[in-house]
């Protein structure tokens, strides 16, 4: 007699009974599909959620493996009537499969720990699948991801494409010449579910009519699909740098601000900027520094330790999360990302109720980040609720404001009886006031105060200026601060001024005492620099970069957009490299690893 199994829906959705069957566990065994689940993953995929159309692929495969003489497949039971599927949470689905299971005198097949023990309950024997917890190594979608992807964009008819580079220097680019088919993205639709289903870090974080979105590890997915969108789309998305608060170089003064007592924070900045990225290490920060954190995302796709807990919608709700936060009384909440009047609200009731909040904002400019709040919390509550802006862009903190509350007369009036409370948002560096937030009639006021240039600013930029003239003719110096400076040059000179490792500019911050922020001035009208990529070849003593066609042209080679080291190429079309040295063994790794290798000539 050969063995009879009714699966119900969670089986059929993780794939675990065609797996038995193509181990050849399950060989001549009689599948008995109750009408049931089928009702219920088709109620799914009419509803434009991926779990059903997963489950519809696995009634496929069955189809198939029946075909192929493995099983004998058949279907039994009653379809649920509209009330049994509006009773669905109360067990009438469940009762119905399980009852198939009854007469067919089968054995009970169930990936739900509840299926499984009121079966047992009702004496039907039960076979209980635990899920699986592979890793999601062989995932398609990886296969598009290099170590400077942050996202990939697959969608049917249309070629691959994906976001490279580095924080601030992202580019669109294609991924081949070959437009993916919808059977492609259903497939691997199908595969990404079932590794969110089964990955111990993998879980389905939204599901709605034509749109799903699943966080696998640091990967986070989102899939849509017609009615939602005009074709099948995958868009994965995942981190392309890990960093500590130490990489921003905060200063001392700013780390013990953060540290010293909860605070309400705002971090600011464009999308794609690294708002995110710095949240997650402000996160460890905190969590390192004796302070109990938690997270409130929706998706949770912050790269955090393990010691901090990560939240999202409870119940498609962020009112009900800070709800069980405010219980649970964390010393500090990063909330990211906060766009609904709601979201300001929460921010602010638990900012009020003691609790440190740290919000994260889209804003172009660091005074937008304190536009978003007026007209959502009254002005006077303001100063009580967020005390701090840090404003990020291109992976860099580019401003710090903090927030003041006094009564006075607001800049630019005079008669005395025109004092009234004021906002005044202050530079953290400088301690002086750039804006002034007031009521003026019945209208809120964001007035810019115009600042003036401290005299010693001019001596210290000529001494900067000094120090770059003797690396390039090609340089702008913009004074941040009594301490800090931003020096513009342009793509051809960067790697000069900033010297192989950065030992230039740091040897020209010693002597002067100055922080330099080196960056890059973007000029329209800017020619690309031609660029070569250099063929490699070794002798007994030496390496030879091998450029033919660029003889007595002085060059800079970088690794994986990298500045490596300059030098004239010589009559023979090559430059040559002694063995040993660490500009030597730089290029045999990179060589090795296969990353980028280029030499980009000088200007004449």
């Amino acid at each position: 007699m050969s063995l009879k199994l009714v699966p119900d829906t969670s089986v059929i959705i993780d794939g675990r009974i065609t797996e038995k069957i193509e181990r050849g566990e399950l060989d001549g065994a009689s599948i008995i599909v109750p009408e049931a689940v089928v009702a219920e993953l088709e109620s799914q995929a009419n509803a434009g959620r991926e779990v059903g159309f997963s489950g519809l692929q696995e009634l496929k495969r069955l189809g198939e493996l029946s075909r192929e003489r493995r099983i004998k497949l058949g279907y039994a039971g009653e379809r649920p009537t509209l009330e049994q599927i509006k009773l669905a949470s109360g067990g009438e689905i469940d009762a119905l499969i399980r009852k198939v299971a009854v007469e067919n005198a089968a054995t009970f097949l169930t990936s739900d720990l509840v299926q499984a023990e009121v079966a047992r309950a009702k004496g039907i024997e039960v076979e209980y699948l635990a899920p699986v917890k592979p890793e999601p190594r062989d995932l398609k979608v990886l296969g598009y991801f290099t170590k400077d992807t942050m996202s990939v964009h697959l969608k049917e008819g249309a070629i691959p494409m994906a976001k490279r580079g580095s924080v601030g220097k992202l580019r669109y680019v294609k991924l081949g010449d070959s437009s993916l088919t919808e059977r492609e993205l259903k497939d691997m639709a199908h595969e990404l579910m079932e590794a969110a289903k089964k990955n111990p870090q993998g879980y389905v974080e939204i599901e709605r009519r034509g749109a799903t979105v699943l966080q696998i590890g640091d990967l986070r997915v989102a899939i849509a699909r017609p009615p939602f969108s005009n074709g099948l789309e995958i868009t994965a998305v995942r981190p392309i740098a890990t960093v500590t608060l130490d990489d921003y170089k905060l200063q001392k003064e700013l780390k013990e601000r953060l540290s010293e007592r909860q605070r309400g924070i705002l971090i600011a900045g464009p999308p794609g900027a690294g708002k995110s990225t710095f949240a997650a290490s402000v996160a460890d920060f905190l969590s390192g520094a004796g302070y109990v954190v938690k997270t409130m995302e929706s998706p949770r796709d912050l790269k955090v330790s393990p010691q901090v807990t990560q939240y999202t919608a409870l119940e498609g709700s962020m009112v009900n999360t800070g709800d069980i936060l405010l219980l649970v009384r964390p010393d500090y909440t990063i909330f990211d990302e906060m766009r609904r009047s709601r979201d300001f609200e929460v921010y602010a009731d638990m900012r009020l109720a003691g609790v440190g909040m740290i919000g994260v904002v889209h804003a172009t400019r660091a005074i937008d980040a304190l536009q978003r709040l007026l007209g959502r919390i009254d002005l006077g509550v303001i100063p009580q609720v967020v005390d701090t802006i840090l404003f990020i862009d291109k992976g860099r903190l580019e401003r710090v404001f903090i927030l003041r509350f006094t009564v006075k007369v607001p800049h630019g009036m005079v008669e005395a009886d025109l004092a009234r409370p004021v906002i005044e948002v202050l530079d953290f560096e400088q301690e002086m006031a750039e804006y002034e937030v007031y009521t003026y009639g019945e209208q809120v006021v964001v007035m810019p105060i115009e600042k003036r240039r401290p005299k010693s600013w001019k001596s210290i930029e000529s001494r900067i200026s000094r120090e770059i003239a003797k690396l390039t003719d090609d340089y702008r110096v913009e004074m941040l601060s009594d301490t800090r400076a931003a020096v513009y040059v342009t793509g051809d000179t960067m790697g000069r001024v900033l010297g192989k490792g950065g030992r230039t500019v740091s040897r020209i911050e010693s002597k002067l005492g100055v922080s330099l922020d080196v960056r890059l001035e973007e000029k329209e009208s800017e020619e690309p620099r031609p660029e070569v990529v250099p063929a490699l070849e070794e002798s007994d003593k030496h390496l030879l970069v091998q450029l033919p066609d660029l003889v007595g042209k002085k060059v800079e080679v970088y690794v994986s957009d990298d500045f490596l080291f300059n030098a004239t190429v010589g009559r023979r079309g090559d430059i040559r490299l002694t063995k040993g040295m660490p500009d030597t063994k730089r290029l045999l790794e990179a060589r090795k690893k296969g990353e980028k290798i280029v030499a980009r000539v000088l200007p004449e």
